[in-house]
């Protein structure tokens, strides 16, 4: 993490070097701007988790269904600025995020747990808005990619639009469209391995070893020898997220500010993931099935007020129900005290409830004669309790440095009722 940001920090002080040789010779304000570097955001985060029953493993609760998980993430935005003839706001921005992470339950995408345990995310993301104040208007695009080694593969693609009102308010509507690609690695044991002659003894077992790039080695377990390997390319199925944005804000006095927004999202294709195992009753496992389309709509309201000065409310409410059969509700409130005009503490607590979809089951509870099962405790019922605290540092000469105007560093601890505990910390650095 030290290396890619120490790189990022040397490229951003060559940008603002090469920028600051430019002279702006413009004699009027009403004349074109070109195009500057803005700010630069660096974001590093290190997340742990602890938790049991796997759903690689079809929730099981014994050592084979550790679900533990490390993710290491860093990333980068970089945003330009520029004003044209008609004095509206351009802004590019572009962005980079590399994750690392290692998930013991991935190892036992072969039953022995000899399975490759880790991976990486790529992401870059590339967006651009044009801002009208005379009108009040923003319009804008944007471009996600992401890719974790050769399991999966997403486009994003956006468009938003806002607008404000004579009220202090503003509508805002955006579209997304993510699509996903999802190579068709089972477990092992479902895996199909080239056949071979050997010269082992029937009492030779074979292990499967299963990569996360879908190759399927046959190893004779007493031995370590190489029986066959499965080199052909996986296929893929498709899974389309559409989802409709709309939101207003308003400014209701002086001291309070309250929004709400909902969305409408459809899915559709391959909803569940090839590697995830269910166990029937009668000890057979098989891999997950559910439906091929799914509607949600969850609708939040916040509402934020000042409190004097130096203290600010920050409440949220979300609903969100499913044709699955989920329900949801999230209620937080974070608390952010300037403590200097530049030095502020911001304490948060969120509590979450869901209800389970009606595919679930734990392990070894499923029936053969379901037609959609799923073991994966993410869709199972719970409540979660996360809290932590934010630092935010934003002295008007930098930090350490002048362009370094903001630091904010934040922990939160979070706690599930299905035995899963997790800690993460993130560091923000803002350059201008």
């Amino acid at each position: 993490m030290r290396k890619i940001c120490l790189t990022v920090v040397g490229i951003y002080l060559m940008m603002i070097n090469a920028y600051s040789q430019t002279s702006a010779n413009d004699s009027s304000l009403y004349k074109p701007q070109k195009l500057k570097l803005d700010e630069v955001n660096i974001v590093s985060s290190y997340y742990n988790q602890t938790a049991d029953k796997s759903a690689v493993m079809g929730g099981r609760t014994d050592s084979k269904g550790i679900g533990n998980v490390t993710d290491l993430a860093n990333g980068i935005d970089i945003k330009f600025v520029s004003w044209d003839k008609k004095q509206r706001k351009n802004a590019f921005s572009a962005g980079l995020g590399i994750d690392y992470h290692t998930a013991a339950s991935q190892a036992y995408i072969d039953t022995n747990g000899k399975a490759r345990n880790n991976g990486m995310r790529i992401y870059p993301t590339f967006d651009w808005s044009i801002v009208n104040t005379k009108k009040g208007t923003e319009f804008g695009l944007g471009l996600y990619y992401s890719a974790e080694h050769n399991y999966y593969h997403s486009l994003g693609l956006n468009t938003s639009f806002s607008k404000k009102t004579k009220s202090n308010g503003e509508f805002g509507m955006k579209l997304i469209g993510y699509f996903d690609n999802i190579k068709m690695i089972k477990p092992s044991e479902f895996s199909t391995v080239d056949s071979s002659t050997t010269n082992s003894t029937p009492t030779d077992s074979v292990v499967y070893v299963t990569t996360a790039s879908g190759r399927t080695t046959a190893i004779i377990y007493q031995n370590g020898q190489v029986v066959s390997k499965s080199r052909t390319g996986l296929p893929s199925k498709p899974r389309d997220t559409y989802t409709a944005e709309f939101s207003f804000d308003q400014v209701i006095n002086t001291r309070m500010q309250a929004s709400i927004v909902m969305d409408i999202v459809y899915q559709s294709g391959y909803l569940g993931l090839p590697f995830h195992r269910v166990y029937f009753n009668d000890g057979k496992d098989t891999v997950e099935n559910l439906p091929s389309q799914r509607f949600k709509l969850p609708i939040g309201f916040r509402l934020n007020y000042f409190l004097g000065d130096n203290i600010i409310l920050r409440g949220y409410y979300r609903f969100y129900i499913d044709n699955w059969g989920l329900k949801s509700h999230t209620a937080s409130l974070e608390v952010p005290v300037k403590i200097t005009p530049f030095f502020s503490l911001s304490p948060f607590y969120r509590y979450y409830v869901q209800t389970a979809v009606k595919y679930f089951a734990p392990y070894e509870a499923h029936t053969a004669n379901e037609q959609y099962y799923t073991s994966n405790y993410a869709l199972a019922a719970f409540s979660s309790h996360s809290f932590g605290l934010g630092i935010r540092l934003a002295p008007p000469n930098g930090v350490l440095m002048k362009s370094l105007s903001v630091l904010e560093l934040r922990y939160a601890h979070y706690s599930q009722t299905t035995n899963l505990a997790a800690d993460v910390i993130s560091l923000n650095l803002k350059f201008r």
